[in-house]
């Protein structure tokens, strides 16, 4: 049987990610993540991105480049990690968050990442440091979620 994909999304803007504080279920709340979602039958990786960071976040984003590799998030669900680009709108804890913050290069250790998003985490970081994160200054803001993960 193959792993359904939950998407997570390295939102990052004017040279800072977007980390989101997870409110439910029980026991994940309190610690942050990369926002996203399960992909639904027949969506790709990035499409799911969109659509996610839309319902959880209210904002409009675009997909960029997948970070290398697939964490197991429990029997039959693996994480992929993209890069996005902001696009539109400022982000708001919608949905299975209740804090978002958004974090330079220097501040990624700052949060209690969950375990699965901290490889991830940290080649942004390095991605970051060494300017090869597009930025795009059309959007502002201050900081997500995968929800369903």
């Amino acid at each position: 049987m193959t792993d359904r994909v939950v998407v997570g999304g390295a939102l990052c803007h004017q040279g800072r990610l977007l980390a989101a504080r997870r409110s439910a279920p029980p026991e994940l709340a309190g610690r942050w993540e990369l926002p996203g979602g399960k992909a639904e039958p027949g969506e790709s990786g990035p499409e799911a991105l969109v659509r996610e960071l839309r319902e959880e976040l209210g904002v409009e984003a675009e997909p960029v480049e997948r970070i290398p590799g697939e964490w197991p998030l429990r029997p039959g669900l693996v994480l992929h990690v993209w890069t996005a680009r902001l696009l539109s709108g400022e982000p708001a804890p919608l949905e299975d968050h209740d804090e978002l913050r958004w974090l330079g290069p220097g501040e990624l250790d700052a949060v209690d990442w969950l375990d699965q998003d901290r490889p991830a985490v940290a080649e942004v970081g390095r991605r970051m440091r060494a300017g090869r994160i597009e930025q795009s200054g059309r959007a502002g803001g201050h900081a997500g979620s995968r929800g369903g993960a």
